[in-house]
């Protein structure tokens, strides 16, 4: 839902955004009708995947390097500079361990909630968080925010009320030295909110003001802000991150990744959830890929569990007709108002 309510956002800055689409309190993308863009499509992804590993890291980081592979095949429009040479890479031979590439976008940390909200094993969680994130990006800043948001999303799930500080103690624990400078900015954010800051306040604090990059560094601290600002609240929190301007789609998936694990389904507007038009990642295939990772977890070992499938051409097809829809929206911006 985050995705898709700041999708149409992406890339205009919090001055421009309201006057150019008003507020992101309802879907503005297609006759006010909302669709996914690579967040969810990757976090899908990582859940189908996580399907097949049955808790085997080398068998997820082998079963999400084939899909990813098929997903780049699909013409994906938006799709970010590290995954497409990760994809490629991978086309080419390169073995999933070494196709990712030295970058520290935030890609790793758009697919990252899913890991939290569906792995109680603190140990195999990171584990594949790690290799989720090095399929696509070597750097480690980049693995450093994904393993923050799974921790998080994690925390969402398991607590009633959030301890930011407990929080953080598991984050500072995961990322060890590598982390210093993510944690240092996840320190500010906690102290931010406690101040009582407003999240487009602490972007600006960061010299954000004309929105939040793709950069982890300065994604997933603001993240973590609207999260702690509204842990409970997922309307408020993704609006309120959507409004900060820049990655927004990305920005809004990752806050709803987290508060969605806390508060659940039905926790979500519904005219959200009614709102959102897709094919063939439906919602009522994304609710049964939900349940299939569930039974996953839970099953005997007598049961199998697959994951659900999609028509690639059916996709093929879908991603034509997004592709002209984001090119009218960014045509639209070539018009007033600035």
């Amino acid at each position: 839902m985050g995705d898709a309510l700041g999708l149409p956002y992406e890339g205009v800055s919090p001055q421009r955004a309201p006057r150019l689409l008003g507020p992101p309190d309802r879907y503005r993308f297609l006759l006010g009708r909302g669709m996914i863009s690579d967040d969810t499509e990757h976090t899908c992804m990582v859940a189908q995947s996580l399907i097949d590993a049955r808790g085997d890291v080398d068998v997820f980081t082998k079963r999400f390097a084939s899909r990813l592979r098929w997903w780049i095949l699909a013409l994906p429009a938006g799709v970010g500079k590290a995954t497409a040479r990760a994809g490629i890479r991978l086309w080419l031979g390169v073995k999933p361990q070494n196709a990712g590439v030295f970058s520290a976008g935030n890609g790793p940390s758009m697919r990252a909630a899913i890991f939290g909200a569906a792995i109680d094993d603190v140990k195999l969680m990171l584990e594949m968080v790690r290799a989720s994130s090095r399929l696509t990006h070597s750097d480690p800043k980049a693995e450093c925010g994904a393993i923050a948001v799974a921790l998080a999303a994690k925390h969402s799930r398991d607590h009633e009320t959030v301890d930011a500080n407990l929080w953080l103690d598991h984050v500072v624990n995961a990322v060890g030295d590598d982390g210093v400078e993510l944690t240092d900015l996840l320190r500010k954010a906690v102290l931010s909110t406690r101040a009582g800051e407003s999240t487009p306040d602490f972007t600006q604090a960061l010299g954000l003001a004309k929105g939040v990059t793709g950069y982890t560094y300065h994604t997933v601290p603001v993240a973590i802000h609207a999260w702690l600002s509204h842990p409970k609240d997922f309307r408020q929190s993704v609006t309120t991150i959507i409004r900060c301007g820049g990655d927004a789609d990305t920005t809004a998936a990752i806050v709803g990744g987290i508060v969605g694990a806390g508060v659940g389904c039905g926790g979500v507007p519904e005219e959200w959830i009614d709102g959102l038009w897709e094919w063939p990642r439906s919602v009522t295939w994304m609710r049964s890929l939900g349940e299939s990772l569930a039974d996953s977890i839970d099953e005997k070992p007598i049961t199998v569990t697959k994951a659900p499938s999609i028509n690639p051409l059916g996709v093929l097809v879908r991603n034509l007709l997004f592709l002209l829809v984001v090119l009218f929206h960014g045509f639209r911006r070539l018009a007033p108002p600035y």
